[in-house]
């Protein structure tokens, strides 16, 4: 479905430059780096960025098919959430140590991740390209969160989070010279990658449940499941481009995306009055509890 008017922030090229109709929302920030899109808010966008990545059927079927059964987001959503998040944090904000060690235990679990004979898709989850992919797919996420929830970025600002952003792939197997050059480079690369893009019935039925947020094993009324369904969908579908919203087969108009925006716009005042703590939750508290599990002993993944 063709969306004209309103267009989502989330359509937008990485590369595109500051709408001057968008000015920077709440408190100034004197630079823009990766870490000021570490906002508790920006868990809303969580189930999308899931789909994102899952698209490629490399990372689909890997997941999957993931022998790691304590890892699969469909059996263990919050311990799979504090992972995911935990990286994204020790990516954008963590020390050399910290990166470290979570590179450590995510390719001790990397190491089950790889296709068999009855797999539909080749695939191994230490596939440099794969991973680029996965990073990718968190960096655009990023710039899409930051401009819906903090606003515009001139060229010198912009540049800055996407040098800083390559970490998202540079932490695990991705090598620099295989992160685009540029955001020019970076759109290039983005949509080319497009092409590749595929969510069949049995990755698309995998989807769905994080897609709404369902937590297993939680029945409730039907009327108050379907209402929490079609809440989650609009935030999912909102922060998905349109792309990924066919595959889904999500309907997608411009209604919607009103409403969206809306939704949006009342959630981005209330997080530009908390205070600086409470916005950076759980990412804040994510850091220390990686501190305290490599202090301890405890896995990290």
């Amino acid at each position: 479905m063709t969306i004209s008017e309103p267009l989502g922030q989330v359509e937008r090229a990485v590369s595109d430059p500051p709408d001057p109709r968008l000015k920077r929302r709440g408190r100034r920030l004197r630079t823009a780096g990766m870490d000021d899109g570490l906002m508790g808010v920006a868990l809303l966008a969580g189930p999308a960025n899931v789909i994102m990545q899952l698209a490629r059927p490399g990372v689909g079927y890997g997941v999957l098919e993931s022998r790691v059964e304590s890892g699969r987001v469909d059996l263990h959503p919050i311990k799979r959430a504090r992972t995911t998040f935990t990286y994204l944090a020790v990516a954008s904000a963590g020390s050399d140590e910290q990166k470290a060690a979570f590179r450590r235990a995510v390719n001790r679990a990397h190491a089950q991740v790889y296709s068999t004979d009855e797999s539909p898709v080749s695939y191994n989850a230490f596939d440099p390209e794969l991973q680029r992919w996965v990073g990718a797919c968190l960096y655009k996420g990023g710039v899409d969160i930051y401009r819906i929830f903090v606003g515009e970025m001139d060229d010198e600002e912009a540049e800055r989070h996407y040098r800083e952003g390559m970490a998202l792939g540079t932490t695990l197997q991705v090598p620099p010279e295989m992160w685009p050059a540029d955001r020019a480079a970076f759109d290039r690369y983005w949509q080319e990658s497009l092409d590749k893009v595929h969510i069949d019935d049995a990755v698309r039925e995998y989807l769905y449940p994080i897609a709404v947020g369902r937590m297993p094993g939680v029945t409730l009324p039907g009327p108050v499941q379907r209402w929490l369904d079609s809440f989650g969908l609009l935030i999912t579908a909102g922060f998905l481009p349109q792309r990924f919203r066919d595959e889904m087969r999500f309907s997608w108009d411009a209604a919607q995306q009103r409403r969206f925006d809306r939704l949006m716009a009342v959630l981005r005042t209330v997080n530009n009055l908390m205070p600086r703590f409470v916005r950076k939750f759980p990412f804040n508290v994510l850091l220390w509890d990686l501190d305290r599990r490599i202090r301890t002993g405890r896995p990290l993944v």
